[in-house]
């Protein structure tokens, strides 16, 4: 793979901060890469969250722009387990080494959760404009996904065939 495709950007760091700390509770950490994944190609194609939405939770409502379907920040692979973005690692990575995100061991493996300084950088940043209807479907994500990284992957499995039929490497 090329090397551009392990690079995390600044938004990257920002919206996987956000989507942490929206599953961040004082209980409860976001449970494994896998869910991570899953939870951020919902963020990341919105028309999908729609259309998971629909199936879900048929009479819950998003509403996204005609000009956001196809207007991503950048292209997720197919890999083995479903969408996912190389990078992950290395987001993770700055986010831990910043001190904003921790690691919480668990019986499935790894879970994170937003640190108390990165709990109060993603509550801030939420309230910007630019990042508030990001922060709005990362709430829609909580309150109607917060499941298992595995049962995520297999309700992507089933619902979209589409994103299952892409050859494995192949962008999104």
């Amino acid at each position: 793979m090329r090397k551009e495709l392990f690079q995390p950007s600044i938004e990257s760091e920002a919206r996987i901060l956000l989507l942490i700390n929206g599953f961040t509770t004082s209980t409860q950490s976001l449970e494994g890469r896998t869910k991570l994944a899953k939870l951020d190609f919902f963020l990341r194609y919105p028309h999908f969250m729609q259309r998971a939405l629909n199936i879900r939770k048929p009479n819950q409502v998003m509403e996204i722009a005609p000009e956001e379907r196809n207007n991503i920040e950048g292209g997720m692979i197919r890999y083995r387990y479903g969408p996912w973005d190389p990078s992950y690692y290395a987001i993770l990575g700055r986010l831990i080494g910043k001190e904003l995100v921790k690691t919480i061991s668990n019986q499935q493996g790894l879970s994170y959760r937003t640190t108390e300084k990165g709990g109060t950088i993603a509550n801030l940043l939420g309230e910007e404009s630019s990042w508030s209807e990001t922060n709005q479907r990362i709430k829609l994500l909580k309150r109607n996904f917060d499941i298992s990284g595995n049962k995520l992957k297999n309700f992507i499995y089933e619902n979209f065939p589409e994103i299952v039929n892409t050859s494995l490497g192949e962008k999104l």
